[in-house]
């Protein structure tokens, strides 16, 4: 007895099977398949029985807000990310008209220093130099010793026997006589 199955005359040999279009021709048109047509409506997505994300609401909108306020800075920085960036659309909710008012007033918060425009682990992991350009505190200067006095010239076999050099005496400054400044005419 033998293990093996027993197979249709033509499927091993790579014979095409019924129904199926000889010699590699062109695909059945889309969207007719072994299911039939597929209907209307929106794609399915992800594993089947997986809960579909609500669409978010734009909450100035909901609040009939005319005009976003630059200086209302808990409402602001509800739509800034850890890293003080501007949330995008699809991650807040707002309506296009909204979005673009809350990215000036974030604009013009930042302007006036009400809002950073980085986030402090951010500033903190940059170097001093580059704090500085970026607008920060300077860097701290190194601290230095004691320096040691002027030396004219520099110590050497050449220079031990000849000593300090002498100063040359300065010319005696002669006091400025000042010219009568001319009367103004009228």
């Amino acid at each position: 007895m033998t293990s093996e199955t027993p197979q249709t005359p033509g499927a091993a040999s790579g014979a095409p099977r019924e129904g199926a279009p000889a010699g590699g021709g062109p695909r059945p048109p889309m969207g007719g398949g072994p299911r039939g047509p597929r209907t209307g409506g929106p794609r399915p997505f992800g594993p089947p029985g997986a809960r579909r994300p609500r669409r978010k609401v734009c909450v100035f909108c909901l609040e009939k807000v005319k005009r976003i306020d630059y200086k209302d800075r808990p409402r602001l920085q509800r739509f800034l990310s850890d890293r003080a960036k501007i949330d995008p659309r699809r991650k807040s909710g707002n309506c296009a008209k909204h979005q673009r008012m809350l990215t000036t007033a974030l604009k013009r918060a930042r302007f006036m220093a009400l809002l950073p425009y980085t986030a402090e682990h951010v500033r903190a992991m940059m170097s001093p130099q580059a704090r500085a350009l970026a607008g920060g505190p300077p860097p701290p200067r190194p601290e230095r010793g004691p320096r040691p006095p002027y030396m004219s010239r520099p110590m050497g076999p050449a220079s031990e026997g000849a000593g300090p050099r002498p100063e040359a005496p300065r010319p005696a400054e002669a006091p400025r006589a000042e010219s009568p400044r001319p009367e103004p005419t009228s």
